[in-house]
Order: C-alpha cells, then sequence, then structure tokens
C-alpha cells in the first residue's frame, strides 16, 4: 500500500513538473513576441521620426533658397 502511494505521489509530482514546463514555455513565448512586437513599433516610430525631420530640413532649405533668390 505504501508503495502504491508513493507511486501515485511521484506521478503526480512528474506531472505537475511537466505541466509547470509548459506553462512555463508558453509565457516564454508569448514574451518574445511581445517583445518583437515592441521592437517592431520602436523601429516603425523612429523611422517616422526620421522622416519628419527630413521633410522639416527640405522645408527649410527650400525656405532659405527662397530668401537667397530673394537676395539676388
Amino acid at each position: 500500500m505504501k508503495r502504491l502511494l508513493l507511486s501515485l505521489l511521484f506521478v503526480a509530482l512528474l506531472s505537475t513538473t511537466y505541466s509547470c514546463r509548459e506553462t512555463t514555455q508558453e509565457k516564454t513565448e508569448d514574451a518574445l513576441e511581445s517583445i518583437g512586437e515592441d521592437i517592431e513599433n520602436g523601429a516603425e516610430n523612429a523611422g517616422d521620426a526620421i522622416q519628419e525631420g527630413a521633410d522639416e530640413l527640405n522645408d527649410e532649405i527650400q525656405r532659405n533658397d527662397d530668401v537667397m533668390d530673394d537676395d539676388a
């Protein structure tokens, strides 16, 4: 009887450990996906900021060209 009880406890312990490992793996995968999405969003935001800066620089250059043409 004691062996049976110990065997059942051992099986229960193994199944708990196995299910926890799957849960940890799923959480890790979810975290990696979230990190990937954050990186993608950050890259898009950086690209938008660079484009906006380039547009502002172009506008400033155009205004300076207009001023230079007026002075000439």
